[in-house]
């Protein structure tokens, strides 16, 4: 019997949910399967993997095969890292402790290059806000100004407006006495 390490859709419509499971190669996606090992959530950014690291690896030492987005998953989840050390440990180039501790340095390594990841993308999306705050003041600025200005105008004109009607209304009431 072939096994595989496969992806098995779950979830809702356009809301894709996985989880990855060991299957008989000749089983069909969603259809029966072995044992599940995890689960796969595109839909975050980065996407979440939940795995069980050591059944993973066995399934991997015991020779399932993954599918090429299982085996992209397993790789950045650490599982032929490790696959690969205890290769070198049965071999004899290296001892149990000298491949724990190699493997300790690189899962470091990863997560200091996601969390340095993560701050340039939160330091990208203040950025990003500030900017829209800014040009949002200086529409803000330019409407005001344009509003004083209207009012000034109407103002103005209003003033304008008045201003001949005094005249008028007073010159006659000065003309009046004088006709008497």
């Amino acid at each position: 019997m072939a096994t595989k390490i496969r992806l098995q859709r779950r979830g809702r419509k356009s809301y894709a949910f996985y989880a990855i499971v060991i299957a008989d190669s000749k089983a069909p996606r969603d259809g029966r399967f072995i044992e599940k090992i995890g689960t796969y959530n595109p839909n975050t950014n980065p996407a979440t993997v939940d795995l069980n690291f050591e059944r993973a690896l066995h399934w991997v030492m015991t020779g399932a095969q993954p599918t090429d987005t299982t085996r992209n998953i397993l790789s950045r989840e650490g599982v032929y890292m490790k696959k690969h050390l205890l290769g070198g440990v049965a071999k004899g180039a290296f001892t149990e402790a000298d491949a724990e501790k190699k493997f300790d340095a690189w899962k470091n390594d990863k997560q200091k290059g996601l969390a340095a990841l993560k701050a340039k993308e939160d330091e990208a999306k203040k950025a990003e806000a500030k900017a829209r705050l800014e040009a949002e003041k200086k529409i803000n600025e330019n409407k005001a100004k344009a509003l004083a200005e209207k009012k000034a105008a109407e103002e103005a004109a209003k003033a304008a407006a008045e201003a001949p009607a005094e005249e008028a209304t007073e010159a006659p009431a000065e003309e009046a006495p004088a006709a008497e």
